[in-house]
């Protein structure tokens, strides 16, 4: 082996490079906190007033790290720096660190025993704490309302850079569907960590209730992102995902046609979430539409009735059941929702429209069926229609039932009327399109129709004589 021209041994030379190394680190680490270890000996205590200069203005800027190295810095350089002790506590309440604050208020109140102060923040600590978990427990029972009571009056005013509360604050306004208020809180949470992941999931599931998907989706990705094995992100995630894929799926069946599969999309859609009313909303008017065009009225019912229930003002949801109703024949609820639709929406036409048919087969529905009276269907031809006539005018002449006269000739009047409509070829036709002839048939009142005369003479029953209409006697 060739001796070593500057005569040093290998090992000692790899020896001195790690040493120095090691140095460097130490240095490094060391370093930020020189000026506080600097600042402390100089003068054993050092200038008090400016190191609690720099805490203050450390928290002024929410570096509350900084602010408490600052401070465990100066306690170790000099343990009887007691006003650290009482800023530390004061810091560690802020950010709900309960247990290492107690502890700090503890040290300073024994070489300040009396300090009111002191003693005033160490309660404020007390009722925080006790409030914070008073708000876990009655948001784990359901009342969400309380919880948020007790963070914001409570939690929130002691320790207001609590990240505990303030995400359980965020969560409680979801729980009570205040979705925009939830957006605003978590926004404030992500401005100083952008990276806190239950902050990016709960403003996602914000968005996500509001219907304002695509947000959403950006939201959780970011968090998966940086944990992509995050379980609550992923769930939320492939839901959104599944819920999009179910609800384009069905529309894309309705406006093909496939009226069948389309109604199954749209109940497995809506069985994904049946909470997320700002989206289920719209699936239920989907599924309403759908089942008005297979002509299931009940159903449409309930599906549109689903939808108004979570929007009160939503017109189509309002014409969609009017249709639905027509399909049952519940005439009067059918008009009841399409003059509602008119009012919502004075200027569209095909509500007017709608609302028109619907008032039509309402009257229809209140007339006398004339067919349905002669025993003949909607298709009879004019003989038959003579013929069914002349044989319930002789059944039911008030000459031929002198023991029921009076039902006879309720009777009998009944049937001349059918005649009188049924038996015209033109006032027929106007009777079958459901125009209202002359009040004729509506109810049988007042001062409407007579069918045996004109000019409102009563009729006056013969025992011999012929029938209306020209057939001979008895």
């Amino acid at each position: 082996m060739a001796a070593n021209p500057c005569g040093f041994d290998r090992g000692f030379i790899y020896t001195v490079i790690i040493l120095n190394f090691v140095l460097s680190c130490q240095l490094i680490v060391v370093a930020p906190m020189l000026p506080i270890f600097i600042q402390i000996i100089d003068g054993k205590t050092g200038d008090a007033a400016a190191l609690f200069e720099r805490v203050s203005e450390s928290v002024k800027v929410k570096k509350y790290s900084e602010a408490l190295a600052h401070l465990n810095a100066a306690i170790e350089a000099d343990p009887a720096l007691s006003e650290a002790y009482w800023h530390r506590a004061s810091i560690l309440r802020q950010l709900c660190r309960y247990g290492e604050s107690e502890e700090s208020y503890r040290i300073f109140l024994d070489v300040q025993p009396g300090n009111s102060a002191a003693e005033k923040e160490l309660s404020q600590l007390y009722q925080a704490q006790s409030a914070l978990d008073s708000a876990k427990q009655v948001f784990e029972s359901g009342d969400y309302t309380k919880a948020l009571e007790y963070l914001e009056k409570v939690v929130l005013v002691f320790s207001p850079e609590c990240s505990k509360a303030k995400l359980l604050k965020v969560r409680s306004l979801i729980a009570v569907k205040d979705y925009s208020s939830a957006i605003s809180n978590s926004g404030y949470i992500l401005k100083e960590d952008e990276d806190n992941l239950e902050a990016l999931h709960l403003r996602g599931n914000a968005y996500y209730y509001l219907a304002d998907h695509d947000i959403a989706i950006r939201h959780y990705q970011k968090g998966l992102r940086l944990d992509p094995e995050h379980a609550e992100l992923k769930r939320s995630y492939f839901k959104l995902k599944s819920l999009l894929k179910k609800t384009k799926s069905a529309e894309d069946y309705a406006s093909n046609g496939k009226l069948q599969l389309a109604t199954e999309e749209y109940k497995a859609a809506l069985a994904l979430d049946p909470n997320h009313s700002y989206h289920n909303v719209h699936l239920h008017l989907g599924l309403c539409k759908v089942q008005v065009k297979l002509g299931r009225g009940d159903d449409a019912v309930t599906s549109c009735t689903e939808a108004l229930e979570l929007d009160g003002d939503l017109v189509q949801a309002l014409v969609q059941r009017g249709e639905a109703k027509l399909l049952i024949e519940d005439w009067e609820g059918a008009v009841a929702d399409l003059r509602s639709a008119v009012e919502k929406s004075p200027r569209d036409m095909n509500i007017r429209r709608a609302l028109v048919r619907a008032v039509k087969s309402l009257k229809l529905s209140q007339r006398k069926d004339w067919y349905k009276i002669l025993g003949v269907s909607r298709t009879a031809s004019m003989s038959e229609i003579k013929k069914a006539y002349k044989k319930l005018a002789l059944q039911w002449h008030p000459d031929k039932n002198v023991d029921n006269k009076e039902e006879a000739e309720d009777k009998f009047r009944e049937i001349a009327t059918a005649y009188e409509v049924l038996g015209d070829e033109d006032k027929r036709t106007r009777y079958d399109t459901g125009e209202d002839i002359d009040g004729m048939g509506m109810n049988m009142g007042g001062g409407g129709f007579n069918p045996f005369g004109g000019g409102g003479q009563r009729f006056t029953f013969r025992s011999q004589g012929g029938f209306p209409g020209g057939f001979g006697g008895f």
